[in-house]
């Protein structure tokens, strides 16, 4: 398999050679097609000139003149109706003519050769060093008829600049190649960084070094890297604490059932005794049976089934009826609780909105302090619905309220046998909340208390 270095580099050379062949043959087509016949008719005009300029000198001594012309850049041959011929000049590589032409030519007619010569895929028009590749025209001099052919003689006029040319063509195809080598060791660099990177994640390893300071699309790619492996980063130590705390909300409850059942086996026990015991095992397993409830409440949402069973219900009343049902809860541990729930219509799924509340208001009791507080409100504007529960509680940090939302997350404080819970809660909070398309936002102060607003759309 070739490295990306290798394609990229490939790939370079190929459109290099390709768009040297395309513009070649761009280039040929416009010679062919105007540069061509205007050559043809300048070197036309230039024969008939000298022909004229031999006609009107008639003492001149026209093949010294033909020899001083073709000094200055032309290749010349002249033949007469006996069939004398004369070159001038560089020689031709072919002569080839043909005696039709050369009679064309003495009977008074033009011969076109450059602009006839064969249609080739080359600019052969130009260069081509052959006999029929020229312009013919009639002359005539103290009565004798001619046939007078002439071209520029290319090499002559353009050796040095074919040299200079061809050192030009070799050097830019080297620095070229020297330079898309560098290029794209520079480019592809950073991405075997990221091959590399990519490795170390699949072992593992989420300490990745890259360079993100690039201002281009891979350092932007470098930066989406770098934040994919954090969140990795945190979606491992996520996963490990979720087994850590999965396995310890198992384990007690299974090592407290399996240590009261060894208990009840006693002979010796008293009827009060083993009426404690059993009630212990059977809130043993409550607590069990919540815990799994709650995980495939969440396993649901998260495939995103079809749970939503949306209708029109009276938010305020579910409140207040959920209220009622803690009452005796919120008594016992001295809060006081307010509320102002006007009546508000709410399109939503009420048994996972009760979810929610329900939730929010056991954290409110649950965390709070003795002889503390709670305030729920809903207030409505043109655009939302806002749901608020304040409480007077034990608070959270900045770095906890970052979490507060992650599974099986527990503030610190609340990691005590007197706080029961799962860490699940505000998470099914968060997930419901995003699924009826609205939000959910937390301030706290530790010591002081929390305060969580739920926000739906009003249409």
């Amino acid at each position: 398999m070739k490295s990306l270095y290798v394609k990229f580099v490939v790939f370079s050379i190929g459109i290099m050679v390709s768009s040297g062949i395309l513009a070649f043959l761009i280039s040929n087509t416009y010679y062919q097609q105007k540069l061509k016949p205007e050559n043809d008719q300048k070197n036309t005009k230039i024969a008939l000139d000298i022909a004229a300029f031999v006609e009107d000198h008639h003492n001149i001594n026209f093949k010294e003149y033909l020899e001083n012309l073709s000094t200055i850049g032309y290749q010349i041959y002249l033949v007469d109706r006996s069939g004398n011929e004369s070159y001038f000049g560089a020689p031709f590589r072919d002569k080839t003519l043909s005696a039709s032409t050369k009679e064309q030519v003495l009977n008074g007619e033009i011969y076109h050769g450059i602009l006839h010569f064969p249609q080739e895929t080359f600019v052969t028009g130009f260069f081509a060093n052959e006999l029929k590749n020229t312009i013919g025209v009639p002359l005539t001099h103290n009565g004798s008829n001619y046939a007078l052919f002439i071209r520029p003689d290319i090499k002559l006029l353009f050796n040095e600049m074919q040299i200079l040319f061809a050192w030009l063509l070799a050097l830019m195809t080297f620095i070229s190649i020297v330079l898309v080598l560098i290029s794209t060791k520079y480019l592809v660099k950073p991405i075997s960084k990221l091959t590399l990177a990519t490795k170390s994640l699949a072992t593992g390893n989420f300490h990745v070094d890259l360079d993100s300071n690039r201002r281009d699309e891979l350092g932007e790619l470098s930066q989406s890297f770098f934040q994919m492996a954090r969140k990795l980063e945190q979606s491992d130590e996520m996963r490990k604490e979720f087994i850590s705390n999965i396995s310890h909300d198992i384990q007690s409850p299974l090592s407290n059932i399996k240590g009261y059942t060894n208990l009840l086996e006693k002979e010796s026990l008293s009827s009060i005794e083993k009426s404690h015991y059993i009630s212990v095992i059977n809130d043993e397993i409550s607590r069990l049976s919540s815990l799994t409830k709650q995980l495939l409440l969440l396993a649901s949402l998260d495939r995103n089934e079809d749970i939503l069973k949306k209708k029109t219900f009276n938010v305020a009343q579910q409140l207040k009826e959920l209220i009622r049902n803690h009452q005796w809860l919120i008594n016992e541990k001295g809060i006081m609780l307010s509320y102002s729930l006007p009546d508000t219509e709410i399109i939503g799924d009420p048994s996972l909105l009760n979810t929610v509340w329900d939730n929010l208001l056991t954290n409110a009791i649950k965390y709070n302090k003795p002889d503390g507080s709670i305030e729920i409100s809903i207030n409505k504007n043109e655009e939302w619905i806002t749901v608020t529960f304040k409480d007077t509680g034990i608070g959270l940090s900045h770095q906890e309220q970052e979490r507060i939302f992650d599974r099986f997350y527990r503030a610190d404080i609340a990691r005590t046998r007197y706080v029961e819970g799962t860490g699940l809660g505000l998470s099914i909070v968060a997930t419901i909340v995003t699924l009826h398309d609205g939000q959910i936002n937390v301030t706290s102060k530790e010591n002081e208390g929390t305060t969580f607003v739920v926000k739906f759309p009003r249409r």
